[in-house]
């Protein structure tokens, strides 16, 4: 059994955006002014860190709050419609500005070509820390916020209303997460000093959970620029050695950070804690308290497990939400890392970013039965990984405990 249950409220802020996805179909597909395009019916969906991670914590069985901000327009009550159909409750907390417009992407994805986003950032550019109140963050376990680098009052003047938000969080007693999303380098955005941000904000944060590709563009930009034209793709990953995750963790938990998880894509997930005794059992009122000693100054890495691949809308923030569940409920690095990439291979098995999401009982029974994970990247292999992740041979850890009755007496790692 878990050692602590996920009683308290999780609260997940930051951006929120309604997509908009018209189906294209057959040949070659060319945007020419002044020509009429067939296509076809339009999905729509919402996107963003408040949608993707927040209901996939619910999915999960993890109370939560949305706070994430819209107008009231018809895209806002479209949004709201959507969170409503998985339970009404998860509207609740939305905040709705008055003449402000509602954040939208239109994604155009044609057959065999990239796909090409129009967004409009809309009330997102707006949030403050006046928008999260002091009385919800009193009653949180845990605050979760998500894409700052897509809300236009959070990084500038150097981030200091994001630094703000999340004082004010970790002083109500809350423990604190952060994710990330890739800054626009032609955007204002894109122009912020980064690393100095961070040295701002990561005191305030227990949790923080980049991609590789976005921390590596805030603190290593000419590394990431030279890296990006040697191999003429943004996708990294494949090149990144184990030295640097090392090297940048190092850096991100001397500037305040307890715990640091770098999303690597097909590859998995890269954990690094603090060595600070102090620091870990002071990760508020889900954190670690006396606990601490497990996740005291770790280094694991744990690839994905195999699946069949149907889309990757939302699998990093659903991997987010795997994570925060195994660490809401006291588990130990090694399964909650179990549990983050399980989450997000059950993602991707859905083109869609949260329907395949799972209750957390079966995530963890079919771990336990020998789900089988892809073998480590040799890149990492000579890091200080103290996790071989392979579901059917983990090796010097305890048994897994299973939460539902019903997967008891299945195979035991």
């Amino acid at each position: 059994m878990a050692k602590r249950a996920a009683s308290y409220p999780v609260i997940v802020g930051g951006h929120i955006c309604l997509d908009i996805i018209p189906s294209i179909q057959g040949g070659p597909f060319q945007m020419v002014p002044g020509k009429l395009l067939n296509i076809g019916e339009a999905a729509l969906s919402t996107g963003g860190a408040v949608a993707n991670t927040g209901l996939a914590l619910h999915r999960l069985g993890i109370p939560v709050q949305l706070m994430g901000k819209v107008g009231n327009d018809f895209f806002g009550e479209a949004i709201l419609s959507i969170l409503k159909k998985q339970h009404e409750s998860l509207a609740e907390g939305m905040i709705v500005a008055d003449g402000e417009p509602s954040s939208y992407s239109i994604v155009i994805n044609p057959p065999h070509v990239d796909r090409m986003f129009l967004h409009c950032t809309g009330a997102n550019d707006t949030f403050q820390a006046e928008d999260i109140t002091e009385e919800a963050l009193q009653e949180a376990g845990l605050f979760h916020f998500g894409y700052p680098p897509l809300m236009r009052r959070m990084y500038e003047h150097n981030g200091a209303e994001l630094s703000r938000l999340m004082q004010k969080a970790k002083e109500a007693g809350a423990t604190t997460s952060m994710d990330m999303a890739k800054p626009d380098p032609d955007a204002k955005a894109g122009q912020i000093d980064w690393q100095r941000l961070l040295a701002e904000v990561l005191p305030y944060v227990d949790l923080f959970l980049p991609s590789i590709e976005e921390i590596l563009y805030m603190l290593r930009r000419e590394t990431y620029e030279a890296m990006k034209e040697s191999h003429g793709s943004e996708q990294l990953i494949e090149h990144v050695e184990a030295s640097l995750l090392a090297e940048l963790s190092s850096e991100l938990l001397a500037m305040g950070a307890a715990i640091v998880v770098f999303k690597l894509g097909e590859h998995g997930l890269y954990l690094r804690t603090t060595s600070e005794a102090a620091r870990l059992e002071n990760t508020g009122r889900c954190g670690l308290g006396d606990d601490a000693a497990g996740w005291l100054n770790r280094e694991l890495y744990a690839p994905c497990f195999k699946v069949e691949v149907a889309g990757t809308t939302g699998a990093g923030d659903c991997t987010i939400a795997g994570f925060l569940s195994g660490f809401l409920q006291g588990l130990q690095p090694e399964e909650t890392l179990l549990g983050a990439v399980g989450t997000g291979a059950c993602n991707v098995e859905r083109p869609d970013a949260v329907s395949g999401i799972p209750s957390w009982a079966d995530v963890q029974a079919r771990i336990a039965a020998g789900w089988e994970a892809y073998p480590p990247n040799p890149s990492f292999a000579e890091a200080r990984i103290q996790l071989q992740m392979n579901a059917a041979v983990w090796q010097g850890t305890r048994d897994l405990e299973m939460t539902n009755e019903s997967v008891k007496g299945t195979k035991k790692l």
